[in-house]
């Protein structure tokens, strides 16, 4: 009779969100999309403020309608500082990021 193995069983209570997230590996993942959903909301909000459409901010940032919906897009983690920056400047705003404790 084969012996099967006994899958580990981690016990999280009492533990904060954030250490069942290292715990799991997945800590940073999560920071990263939690960050750009935030920063994707912000821009989609400024941009709904001033009245301007995905086509006239694409056309400001000298990029197509399918570069700024890549931007905009909350899962997309692969956008750069730099175009974050430049969309914040297009709606007369800066980017700003801190790094801190945790």
């Amino acid at each position: 009779m084969k012996r099967q193995a006994k899958k580990k069983v981690l016990d999280h209570s009492g533990s904060s969100f954030d250490s069942f997230l290292e715990e799991e590996g997945m800590r940073e993942e999560v920071e990263a999309v939690a960050i750009k959903r935030v920063l994707a909301w912000q821009l989609q909000q400024e941009m709904q403020q001033q009245n301007k459409t995905k086509q006239a901010m694409a056309r400001e940032l000298h990029t197509s309608r399918s570069q700024l919906d890549r931007l905009l897009d909350p899962l997309n983690l692969s956008v750069s500082l730099e175009t974050m920056a430049r969309a914040a400047k297009v709606l007369g705003k800066s980017l700003v990021i801190s790094i801190r404790d945790r």
